[in-house]
């Protein structure tokens, strides 16, 4: 059956389940894990090779899941260690040195929930490139050159998100742009606990199912970072997932629910709290990475 899913954790799982639950050597792609304090858990996946990108139907490059399964309304020092993860995974990624220069890019709609991860975050982070302009340094010690941008959506701008971030890569001249996005989860879990941070690119609106163009090194001219939450699920992945141990014949079940079914996209009842934590938790790893020398973790 297809389930959909922006995880690769998840499409991973989805292979060892043809394979009755056991783990499998997928050609092509490495896995390695790190267990942090109070159950915080990171998985890197790595995909190598074209064979494993099409097993795993995700492009080439670096998957770095962080699980925090008690982050939402949990202890506080289960925030601390999530943002100790996530400041550790995104710092490999983007090595800061006394002349980094990011753009970070909050995608999604602020006025709808579940796809608002991207705007709380960006509200939230430290953005500096003012001071650069105004003063004409060339660099901080431990303050990197960082500017940010909302793009809202189509239906409120009437411009394409991936036409007003190329303008932005102009202006701002990044040598990383990171972007924050709502993704779509296979698994209702995966929601309230799961981070994902990815150098492959990002597809604005895939979370909310209203894919726009992709923001990649190839569009931008400069190299993507995504970081992004499962927020929604897609309603045929919720009930085929969920009534698989009931449904005698599960390929007609799913050409039932395309056939008379509507698509939808769902959430749960405390988006408002996941969103809130894992906006503040994310926002902090940025802030480590890009201002160590006003942030530590």
């Amino acid at each position: 059956m297809n389930y959909r899913t922006d995880l690769a954790i998840e499409s991973k799982e989805m292979i060892e389940e043809k394979h009755k639950g056991k783990k499998v050597e997928i050609p092509g792609v490495e896995v390695d894990e790190d267990q942090y304090g109070y159950g915080v858990k990171v998985i890197r996946i790595k995909i190598t090779t074209e064979e494993g990108s099409r097993i795993m139907g995700k492009p080439l490059g670096n998957y770095i899941t962080i699980e925090a399964k008690d982050l939402v309304d949990g202890e506080e020092e289960v925030k601390q260690e999530t943002v100790k993860a996530i400041t550790a995974e995104l710092s490999k990624l983007v090595r800061f040195h006394n002349k980094l220069n990011v753009l970070v890019i909050g995608l999604g709609n602020e006025m709808v929930t579940p796809d608002s991860l991207g705007p709380c975050t960006v509200s939230k982070v430290k953005v500096t490139r003012h001071m650069f302009v105004i003063t004409g340094a060339e660099s901080y010690e431990d303050v990197g050159c960082v500017s940010a941008l909302i793009p809202g959506v189509m239906y409120t701008t009437g411009m394409e998100s991936a036409e007003l971030i190329r303008s932005a890569v102009e202006i701002a001249k990044p040598e990383v742009v990171i972007a924050v996005d709502a993704l779509a989860a296979r698994s209702v879990d995966r929601i309230s606990s799961t981070i994902q941070i990815t150098d492959t690119g990002i597809s604005p609106g895939a979370g909310t199912g209203n894919m726009r163009k992709d923001l990649t090194e190839k569009s931008l001219g400069t190299r993507v970072i995504a970081i992004g939450v499962p927020t929604v699920i897609d309603s045929k992945t919720l009930i085929l997932d969920n009534l698989a141990g009931y449904l005698k014949k599960p390929e007609e079940a799913e050409r039932h629910i395309e056939k008379n079914g509507h698509s939808m996209i769902v959430t749960t009842t405390d988006i408002d709290q996941i969103i809130a934590d894992f906006s503040e938790v994310i926002a902090n790893g940025i802030n480590n990475t890009l201002h160590p020398g006003i942030y530590s973790s």
